[in-house]
């Protein structure tokens, strides 16, 4: 028996950066729930923006967010890693010297940018539904860091190969799509997230199921017997899945959860 679900939400659930979701799936969780089986959302978003996608059923689910960094239910923080401050410091002078790289850091319930691109704020802002907090100088922040965002226009993977080598013994760092590389504490991913619920649930691997697109989705792969790849994943999540599904842009994920319903 299936007790619970955790599903990726950007490019898995909804496109990159959208808030459009098919309001159908808050029926479906809540006659999963009626059926005693947990919905966790598995994202690399902030809490925030994550209870506003599943406004209608906020309270109903668990949120997995910053890539695991986070681990909470509506209004509460259970589970908090943060990152050792010096190695934030560090990351930052590091971008900064990097053309073209911009940066966002996550504290436990507001992001924090100093950026004066409009763009990405207005897309951060009105896009994600981050709590955005724009600073002149993002080392005089006085704040816990759960997360450090670095963010390109495009291939951001293939940009910052020489700060993932140079931070690789410091950081989790993850590729989230074309545009985002994120870096949590050692040892903090999706996975490890998905783990910490199971334990605290009591739930076998054998009785969860997951959802996911993109790199920083492998580790909760192995979390779960029944591991799905939408059909737009990356090739590597696609073979770390032992099942696939249709595309996101076809609710791909709400097809699997009718058909358990």
């Amino acid at each position: 028996m299936i007790k619970l679900i955790v599903s990726d939400i950007d490019g898995t659930l909804v496109p990159d950066g959208s808030h459009k979701i098919n309001p159908e799936i808050f029926d479906v969780i809540l006659k999963l729930r009626a059926k005693g089986i947990q919905f966790a959302a598995a994202s690399g978003r902030q809490w925030v923006s994550i209870e506003s996608i599943f406004q209608p059923v906020k309270e109903k689910i668990f949120y997995l967010s910053d890539n695991g960094a986070y681990v909470g239910c509506h209004g509460r923080n259970l589970f908090l890693n943060t990152i050792e401050r010096q190695t934030v410091m560090d990351m930052i002078q590091e971008v900064r010297s990097t053309e073209g790289l911009e940066l966002m850091l996550s504290g436990p319930d507001v992001v924090y940018v100093e950026t004066r691109d409009q763009e990405i704020l207005d897309w951060l802002i009105h896009g994600y539904k981050f709590q955005v907090q724009q600073v002149d100088d993002l080392t005089q922040v006085d704040s816990e860091f759960i997360k450090v965002s670095v963010y390109r226009k495009s291939h951001v993977e293939a940009h910052t190969v020489e700060l993932r080598a140079k931070f690789a013994d410091r950081l989790k760092i993850t590729i989230a799509g074309e545009m985002w590389m994120d870096c949590m504490k050692p040892g903090i991913n999706k996975g490890q997230a998905v783990k910490l619920l199971q334990d605290s649930l009591m739930i076998k691997p054998e009785e969860t199921m997951v959802f996911g697109d993109q790199l920083n989705d492998i580790e909760m792969m192995s979390q779960a017997y029944y591991s799905f790849a939408v059909g737009n994943a990356r090739e590597e999540v696609k073979n770390a899945a032992r099942f696939r599904t249709d595309l996101n842009i076809n609710d791909g994920v709400l097809k699997i959860l009718k058909l358990l319903l």
